[in-house]
């Protein structure tokens, strides 16, 4: 991974985002699913890519504190308007944390994650930062380069999640329509 992917908090941006993808990325604090759902007036969907065991990249072991090279449960998917592919997100929890945890990541199926920590308030989310998504991280139907995504991490006692969400350009276009 190259060094000059860093995630970056709102006051740590260096120029300013035009208002609206400041809203989506920084300002709405609340479930992403909730908001796409609107957006696309019910017409929403979860379409798993990949979900499993496997190594987790320096970033998101940095962001869970846990050692570079661990293994988490790592799971992919498209959120969805119209069917139209709206956000590409990725979600991962560290191994030992999860399995101690008791919280099940393995059989969402097409369930949003996103609604399920929200709604259990045992879990607290940290502080939103965002940064220039990587186009070798995307799936390849999707690469792009300077597509903007957001994480976050919802702790639970010795669990996170960490969640990040990346916005495609079908997203924005749905959005500016909003508007």
């Amino acid at each position: 991974m190259s060094e000059s992917h860093h995630w970056l908090t709102a006051d740590q941006l260096p120029v300013p985002l035009d208002p609206l993808q400041h809203d989506w990325l920084y300002i709405d604090k609340g479930s992403l699913t909730r908001r796409l759902t609107l957006l696309a007036e019910g017409a929403f969907s979860v379409t798993p890519l990949r979900e499993g065991w496997q190594p987790l990249r320096d970033d998101e072991c940095a962001a869970l504190g846990v050692a570079f090279g661990s293994s988490g449960w790592v799971r992919e998917v498209y959120l969805r308007g119209h069917g139209e592919p709206w956000v590409f997100a990725r979600s991962v929890a560290a191994r030992r944390a999860l399995e101690d945890s008791g919280f099940d990541l393995q059989r969402l199926g097409s369930r949003s994650l996103g609604e399920l920590l929200f709604s259990d308030q045992a879990f607290t989310r940290g502080p939103l930062e965002a940064m220039r998504y990587p186009d070798a991280w995307l799936p390849a139907e999707v690469q792009q380069t300077q597509l903007w995504a957001r994480r976050s991490c919802f702790s639970r006692g010795k669990l996170g999640v960490l969640v990040a969400e990346v916005f495609l350009p079908a997203l924005w276009q749905a959005a500016q329509r909003d508007s």
